[in-house]
């Protein structure tokens, strides 16, 4: 993804001071991941994992976070800023004929206003945009779930941990994405 690209999608050279933090998603930058933001992103993991790990017997301190450094793509990473602080990552992968949406963690305090709507619809616009398929896994019993239908995603397979979703080009939102 760009870097520098508001939350009301218009591009900017640098990421710039939000404007505001608004129900809906408004004021947030996407910037381009740089190598040191990796630490964060590893905590912000584990954070934003850790319910949903314990209740399916697999959270570990350690490992939470390194496959996040084991997978991590600077190359393919936006931070997600609000009023200059990180607010979120997401990362758009290429792979296998289609693009990957992994690493897509919000803060617990940005969580539920609409940032996540707001992002998503801004990384899925870009997709449909060049006609690529998306999918993505997401743990069993996760709220994050329930994101990824309002978005258009849909089951392709699942398994007693992970439920992998895929989204072909331009599929619809259900309309309470769209307000």
């Amino acid at each position: 993804m760009d870097a520098g690209v508001t939350g009301n999608g218009t591009r900017a050279d640098v990421a710039v001071s939000a404007r505001s933090t608004s129900a809906h998603g408004a004021g947030w930058v996407l910037r381009s991941a740089a190598a040191a933001d990796i630490e964060t992103i590893a905590e912000l993991r584990a954070t934003v994992m850790r319910a949903d790990l314990e209740r399916l017997g697999r959270y570990d301190e350690h490992r939470v976070r390194q496959r996040l450094r084991d997978s991590f793509s600077r190359q393919h990473t936006s931070i997600i800023m609000i009023d200059r602080a990180l607010a979120g990552c997401v990362t758009l992968r290429p792979a296998d004929g289609r693009q990957w949406l992994e690493h897509f963690y919000l803060a617990p305090h940005h969580q539920g206003r609409g940032l996540g709507s707001a992002v998503l619809r801004t990384v899925l616009g870009r997709t449909d945009a060049r006609g690529m398929t998306v999918g993505l896994n997401v743990l069993q019993g996760s709220a994050a779930r329930r994101l990824y239908e309002r978005h258009g995603f849909v089951v392709a397979a699942q398994d007693p941990i992970d439920v992998f979703m895929v989204r072909p080009p331009g599929a619809m939102a259900s309309p309470a994405t769209q307000a």
